[in-house]
């Protein structure tokens, strides 16, 4: 629709019209068939997302909730280490300050997690550690398998934060070694915002505390999740469950290898626009960090700031993201994340060349063609 602002946010996401529809229609009995059968369609996808055959249950509630879900049933009274290396792995360590020892690992915002001090905390007792895979904050991929390596050496139960990469990178929890992972609903899997879902191992679920907050009590929604048909323990965002059921199958439809695929190609495109623009990304890699797959983050151009930067993007009709915190007025974020494809971020990207030229860094060469370059 012409009065419809493209959202090329790390999330929330535009939802296929498909997605929407489905909100649409009258209530139905969350106790019932027709609800199990949705339940059961979006366990079998998401578990090809997560690369798990673990337990896997959806909670009413925000990516926030499971990640304290996560905390809370597996973390409660012992000595957590949390890896942080930007927003939402500092957002983890708060959490676990709430219901343990949390011990923060911390390196600067968007530059590789610190995995020496890790060791070192595991071997002073640490029992459960903490990542943030996807850091959107900061455009930084961090090392799933690396840290599950080290966790698994320590005998540490490994919470991993797939929040913006499961349904859009490459997440092989069960291979990696991941005990409990996390996904929102409405970042790579393009549905309404709303939804976590959570998937437990067998050796989390022996290490469950015995007291569990009460609306976040995994042990009974997987008591439930068990029943048949399947069932939450208590009343769901049935709207927002019908409508995640759609883009799971959209995402079986596409298949999941070729949506990972798609992202990449994406992000490339991103990238190849960045380069060719002369702007500075922002995270720092090394040999096992890389660039987020599903969000870009960039410096923003000197002499000009967020609000105006991004304020030229807005006024073409599409939402790019700002930095969060300190990070206010230093970088920009393109989020390449769902159902987008080559339309959506070409007119992105072209939005974005613009906002450049009108804050007076004047490319020499367009970003647009060689991103089209990646695509075409």
């Amino acid at each position: 629709m012409e009065d419809e602002t493209l959202l090329m946010l790390p999330g929330p996401v535009p939802l296929p019209e498909r997605v929407r529809s489905v909100m649409a229609r009258q209530a139905i009995n969350h106790r019932g068939a027709e609800f199990g059968s949705a339940y059961t369609d979006i366990v079998r996808v998401l578990r090809s997302c997560f690369g798990t055959t673990n337990d896997l249950v959806v909670i009413s509630g925000s990516g926030t909730a499971g990640m304290e879900a996560a905390v809370a049933n597996f973390g409660k009274g012992k000595k957590m280490a949390h890896l942080i290396n930007g927003k939402f792995g500092e957002r983890l360590f708060k959490i676990g300050e709430r219901y343990g020892q949390a011990v923060p690992i911390e390196s600067e915002w968007g530059t590789p997690l610190d995995l020496e001090t890790l060791k070192a905390e595991l071997d002073n007792g640490c029992e459960v550690v903490t990542m943030v895979h996807n850091e959107t904050s900061a455009g930084i991929l961090n090392p799933g398998a690396d840290v599950g390596k080290i966790c698994r050496k320590y005998d540490a139960l490994f919470v991993m934060d797939g929040v913006t990469s499961i349904g859009g990178d490459n997440v092989k929890a069960d291979e990696w070694g991941v005990d409990v992972a996390i996904v929102g609903s409405q970042k790579c899997l393009a549905a309404p915002a709303g939804l976590a879902a959570v998937s437990v191992s067998a050796r989390a679920w022996e290490r469950a505390v015995a007291n569990p907050p009460f609306y976040l009590d995994l042990p009974a929604y997987q008591k439930n999740a068990a029943k048949s048909p399947m069932e939450t323990p208590y009343t769901p965002a049935v709207p927002v469950f019908l409508a995640l059921r759609e883009a799971c199958l959209i995402i079986e439809e596409e298949g999941i290898d070729k949506r990972i695929a798609r992202h990449h190609r994406m992000a490339q495109a991103v990238r190849a626009a960045i380069s060719a623009w002369g702007v500075e990304m922002f995270p720092k890699t090394d040999a096992i960090h890389q660039f987020s797959n599903t969000v870009t983050a960039a410096k923003i151009p000197a002499g000009s700031n967020d609000k105006e930067f991004r304020g030229h993007v807005k006024r073409l009709g599409i939402q790019i993201a700002g930095g969060q915190d300190h990070l206010k007025d230093v970088i920009f974020r393109i989020g390449h994340m769902g159902a987008v494809s080559a339309p959506e971020l070409l007119a992105t990207l072209a939005a974005t060349e613009y906002a450049l030229h009108k804050s007076g860094l004047k490319p020499a060469t367009s970003g647009v063609m060689a991103a089209a370059e990646v695509l075409g």
